[in-house]
């Protein structure tokens, strides 16, 4: 005979495990790449209105020849000012809290706040960025291995049907360097973002594996794109910045740019900011806020004045 009796001390309902752990776990965020890319506009803050306008110079036509004849005038060439204007606006988001959920939690719910809110914020202008990049005339979109069209009008031509690789990069260089003049990013280099199944089609292409077996043998174990035809590479995996676009998906979104392609007007730069605290202290907010904007400064296709090449697709 069994000398106790065991029974519930909680006769129903859930039975559940009130220890919490000594660390928060945070979800990763998308990788953030093109503010590095940008130049703020010179000479424009605060107190100056909401629009800055850039001046630009256009190019002077080549002559056929310069030679002069005795007696005739020189020739004369028109020297063409326009103007690009950027309006400036308001960026921001908030998190709400309250002052209960404060004096209750284990953890400081001031920092993780803050972090993730800075985390948003990066991701948020990365994707105005993007677009401004993305919004450049000139498309390229491949068709095939080797095989590709093109467009001067800010519209895909064709529903992408292959991926990036060595040959187009080529194709993307000479088009930017001997066609349309642009100017290199960096030094010699012009700079090419792109998403991630994008450069991988260039890493899976037998030509830039044999490349760099001599120039970078350890870029391959790094998972690094390196410098292709004068071309940076750089990878991302942020979404709503770049995409994969093109039938089943096949052709990871990029850019190939030059110099002076996008630049930021800011008047006020981002910043975190607190509310302040309403219903006697028991409602409480933090917020990022902003007001900015970004834009191509050569929104054209012409030659000497085109630089940005957009890898995209119908």
């Amino acid at each position: 005979m069994a000398q106790f009796t065991w029974t519930f001390d909680a006769p129903t309902g859930t039975f559940k495990s009130h220890a919490m752990s000594k660390q928060l776990y945070l979800a990763a965020v998308e990788d953030s790449v093109f503010m590095d890319h940008v130049r703020p506009v010179q000479g424009y803050g605060k107190k100056m209105g909401e629009t800055v306008t850039l001046t630009r110079i256009r190019n002077i036509t080549e002559p056929t020849t310069g030679v002069l004849t005795e007696a005739e005038r020189i020739s004369e060439d028109p020297f063409v000012v326009n103007t690009r204007a950027i309006t400036v606006v308001e960026f921001g988001r908030a998190v709400p809290y309250t002052s209960l959920a404060e004096d209750l939690s284990w953890f400081d719910l001031d920092n993780p706040i803050q972090n993730k809110l800075r985390n948003q914020l990066r991701l948020v202008l990365d994707t105005r960025i993007a677009a401004a990049f993305t919004g450049a005339q000139l498309k390229y979109t491949p068709t095939g291995i080797a095989s590709a069209t093109t467009a001067t009008n800010g519209t895909a031509p064709a529903a992408a049907t292959g991926n990036v690789n060595f040959w187009h990069l080529e194709e993307v260089y000479d088009l930017l360097y001997d066609t349309y003049h642009t100017p290199p990013a960096v030094g010699d280099d012009y700079i090419g973002i792109f998403r991630n199944r994008g450069l991988r089609g260039v890493k899976r292409d037998p030509a830039w594996e044999e490349w760099h077996k001599y120039t970078d043998p350890a870029s391959k174990f790094n998972g690094e794109a390196g410098r292709v035809e004068r071309i940076r590479l750089i990878g991302t995996n942020h979404a709503n910045a770049l995409g994969n676009i093109g039938t089943s998906n096949v052709l990871g979104e990029g850019v190939v740019f030059g110099e002076d392609a996008v630049v930021m007007a800011e008047v006020l730069s981002p910043e975190m900011r607190a509310a302040i605290p309403d219903d006697f202290g028991r409602n409480k907010a933090v917020a990022w806020y902003a007001i900015l904007e970004f834009a191509e400064v050569w929104n054209t296709a012409n030659a000497g004045e085109a630089r940005i090449m957009h890898f995209a697709s119908t």
